[in-house]
């Protein structure tokens, strides 16, 4: 297997919390631990989620495989230049060497030597050469939700002014009807090769700016530029039961792309209203209820408010504390797929601030009635007896 630019940039060990001297059942057990943790279905529209699982999927692949984690480890234990070659003993290429680097450049994806010697010798290396496919920078928005249609879901449409593939030229950057030629300077590589004797460096062509064409007439909308700035309407399909501040990825529609790129993606941040009486618990939702003291000592059938309207029927039973939290299944958020939340209900007593004389009294004679006080278990329990 070739060597691959990223060994050297990211530890996959570090990734995946292992040490290097790990063995294959550590570093499993350690990977199916972050996957189920970091798995999209786990984390519906969590961006850092789902960047965090291709991060860690990525490390597996390459150590959780003996023969490429062997690769692995040299090329890190070599370092970018000993992967190369390097300079053995005895001169540039080793003993019996030619002179200059023996390395197969095509080792390394995305650049090979031209990259490698753009970086040490200032030759115009990956971020000096525009030629290739550029993928487009992401776009951010925020959408603001009432609580009930972030409970329920909901698709709704993200008004955006952006950069956009150009409606005329469809993003060749070309007036209609004409097309962009080669660049005979560069033969369309988009690069040109300058040979300074023992290194051979390449730049961005100056003809045509590294991009291997040149466009004799130009669109008219965009300039040439391929992307113009337009209004445009998306689409966002929010989930059931999403929380404030979270962060939803529109594949693809972001900016779009340069030289046949790809375009970014679209964060969208969620903004969700408070809610006078409820509140989101994962799918659960909770509310609290106000009952009186007769009530929650005889018992009794409450109405309790459902999200969005209606009511459902909540048995409290003789006896029941302030605090107590009661559950209904079923009455939470509808996730689709998924099993529903719950309603979890806590009982409030409520106890008024003022008292008629015909509540004053019966108040009173149910204090003359009681035979035991509330707090005599704090006297045992300090040993100072009632004094």
């Amino acid at each position: 297997m070739a060597v691959q630019r990223e060994w050297f940039e990211k530890d996959y060990y570090k990734i995946l919390g292992v040490d290097a001297s790990a063995d294959a059942k550590e570093i499993t057990r350690a990977y199916r631990k972050l996957a189920r943790e970091n798995h999209p279905d786990a984390n519906p529209g969590d961006t850092a989620a789902e960047e965090r699982f291709k991060e860690i999927s990525a490390a597996y692949d390459v150590i959780g495989d003996a023969a490429k984690r062997k690769e692995y480890d040299e090329a890190r234990a070599m370092g970018p230049m000993g992967a190369m070659g390097g300079f053995g003993p005895g001169g540039p290429g080793g003993p019996g060497g030619q002179g200059g680097f023996t390395f197969d450049a095509s080792q390394f994806q995305g650049g090979g030597i031209g990259d490698i010697l753009g970086n040490l010798f200032g030759g115009g290396g990956r971020a000096g050469r525009p030629s290739g496919p550029v993928r487009g920078e992401d776009l951010a928005a925020e959408v603001h939700l009432d609580f009930v249609d972030a409970v329920r879901g909901v698709e709704t449409s993200l008004h955006l002014v952006s950069d956009a593939v150009c409606s005329t030229c469809a993003g060749s950057g070309a007036e209609p009807g004409t097309l962009p030629v080669t660049c005979p300077t560069c033969a369309g590589r988009g690069v040109v090769q300058d040979d300074q004797g023992f290194f051979a460096t390449s730049r961005p062509c100056p003809n045509c700016g590294g991009r291997g064409s040149l466009i004799e007439h130009p669109c008219h909308t965009c300039h040439g530029s391929g992307v113009e700035r337009r209004p445009r309407d998306v689409k966002v399909r929010i989930p059931a039961g999403v929380q404030d501040g979270r962060k939803l990825k529109i594949a693809r529609r972001g900016n779009p792309g340069r030289n046949g790129g790809p375009p970014g993606d679209l964060i969208v941040t969620l903004r969700v209203a408070a809610h006078p009486l409820f509140r989101l618990d994962g799918l659960d939702l909770r509310v609290t209820v106000p009952v009186t003291f007769a009530e929650a000592a005889l018992g009794a059938d409450v109405d309790v408010p459902l999200i969005g309207g209606g009511t459902v029927k909540v048995r409290i039973p003789a006896g029941t504390r302030n605090g107590r939290t009661f559950r209904v299944a079923g009455r939470g958020v509808d996730p689709g797929k998924r099993k529903k939340g719950d309603l979890l209900v806590t009982v409030e007593v409520a106890v008024p601030a003022t008292l008629s004389d015909a509540e004053r009294a019966a108040v009173e004679a149910l204090a003359a009635a009681a035979t035991e006080s509330p707090r005599a278990h704090l006297y045992e329990t300090a040993g100072a007896g009632r004094g």
